[in-house]
Formats: C-alpha cells, sequence, structure tokens
C-alpha cells in the first residue's frame, strides 16, 4: 500500500510538470495595485510563470477593445489560462492553488481551515484595503485637498482587527503561509509604504517582516509596486 501511494503521488507529480510546461497564462495587471502583486506572490508560491500583460489605467489602455473582449468589466487583475478568463484577485489566487498547487497547504481543503482563509480574503476586501482606499484615493485620484482624519481612524480600527486575528500564530491562518497571507501582505506593504503608522500594532509589524524575508518572491514582485504606490500617495498628501 505505501509503494502504491507513492506511485499514485509521482504519477500526480508528473501530471502537474507535464500541464505545467503546456500552459500560458497570460496575466494582465499593473505593478503599483495590491491585488494584482498578490496574485502574483501566490505564482510565486506555486510555482508558475505568468506572462506579464502590463496596463497603464492611468491611459485607459483596459479600455480597449482588445482587453474587453477578454474582460468586459476591463479591470485588473485578469488572468487568460488557455481559454478560461478570470478576474478579481482573490478568486485568482484560489484558483491558482486548485489547479496547479502540488498540494492544498496554501488554500486548505479543510472546510473550516478554508472558512478562516476565506474570511480574512474577504475581510481585505470588503474591510481592510476598502477603508485604506476610502482614506487615500479621495486625495490621491480624485482631488480632495485633504484626506478625512475619520477615515484613518477607521482604517486604524481596521488594523487593530487584523493585530488581534495575528494573535498566538505567526502567519494569518495557522503556522503555515496560505494565500490570506499574500492577499494581506500586498495590502498592509502598500499601507506602509504610504506612511500609515503599523507601528501600534505588534502582531502586524512582526507578521509584515517575517512575510519580507521569508515569502517568496516578495522583493522581486510585490515590494517594487509597494513603493511605487507608496510614493504616489506621500507626494500627493505633501501638496494637496
Amino acid at each position: 500500500m505505501v509503494v502504491l501511494g507513492a506511485m499514485v503521488e509521482l504519477m500526480h507529480l508528473v501530471l502537474l510538470l507535464s500541464i505545467r510546461a503546456k500552459m500560458t497564462l497570460d496575466f494582465y495587471y499593473m505593478a503599483p495595485s495590491a491585488p494584482c502583486r498578490s496574485v502574483m506572490l501566490t505564482a510565486k508560491a506555486v510555482g508558475v510563470e505568468l506572462n506579464l500583460k502590463e496596463l497603464d489605467l492611468m491611459a485607459g489602455e483596459q479600455m480597449k477593445p482588445e482587453f474587453i473582449a477578454i474582460n468586459p468589466q476591463h479591470c485588473v487583475p485578469t488572468l487568460v489560462d488557455d481559454d478560461f478568463a478570470l478576474w478579481e484577485s482573490r478568486p485568482i489566487c484560489s484558483y491558482l492553488v486548485n489547479q496547479y498547487g502540488e498540494d492544498d497547504s496554501l488554500y486548505p481543503s479543510d472546510p473550516k481551515t478554508r472558512a478562516q482563509v476565506d474570511r480574512l480574503l474577504y475581510f481585505d476586501m470588503g474591510t481592510l484595503y476598502h477603508r485604506f482606499g476610502e482614506y487615500v484615493y479621495p486625495v490621491v485620484f480624485r482631488g480632495q485637498e485633504e484626506p478625512n482624519p475619520q477615515k484613518l481612524e477607521s482604517l486604524q480600527e481596521a488594523l487593530g482587527w487584523l493585530n488581534d486575528f495575528l494573535d498566538g500564530h505567526e502567519w494569518a491562518v495557522g503556522d503555515t503561509t496560505t494565500i490570506a497571507d499574500h492577499v494581506l501582505v500586498a495590502s498592509v506593504s502598500t499601507l506602509e509604504a504610504a506612511g500609515i503608522d503599523i507601528t501600534g500594532h505588534a502582531n502586524i509589524v512582526e507578521w509584515l517582516e517575517r512575510c519580507k524575508s521569508t515569502m517568496p518572491g516578495y522583493e522581486e514582485v510585490n515590494e517594487p509596486g509597494a513603493v511605487s504606490f507608496g510614493e504616489m500617495v506621500k507626494a500627493k498628501f505633501s501638496t494637496d
């Protein structure tokens, strides 16, 4: 039985490597975008290569007919895997693990553990990054002269919740990395680069340093985009 199990695992690995060798994953993205970077971190962790196709959203490249034909919502990130197109960063992250992961460690199949991962994905989308956007986007993109201090208080409240979520374990869900870490670190590193004070949240500070030092591809695919977006925010906040 042990030999049979090993043979099954070997066949699975060979099949997976064969699929990876044949695949071409086109990835439409913009480097400063935290959601785009979360997908790129997941791809690094899974070990798949993305055929990067950067779009300049400020120049309206997402409105070109050839891109709208792929994604009628004309948003990034967008993944095209053969004849399958998918947008929204969090389902892209889970798709990459489900389709190409060697195991389910990044997106556990255990229902309760997966529910915890999903909860943090929704928390990032609907609360943490959403509140960051409510604070900085009006000034950076919409001509508002001064940031709203109440929005900053709301963002700090969300950071406090995340700090509590991280208490007692090394990663977002337990003691192994999941896609929740990829999504959250893309957001939190952007907040930090934009000058948001996170020093009052010790668990976040320790977790972020752990991500920076150990997460595959962090320096390559996440840090430059976070710094770029952060510089844009700081420039607007200092001059407007």
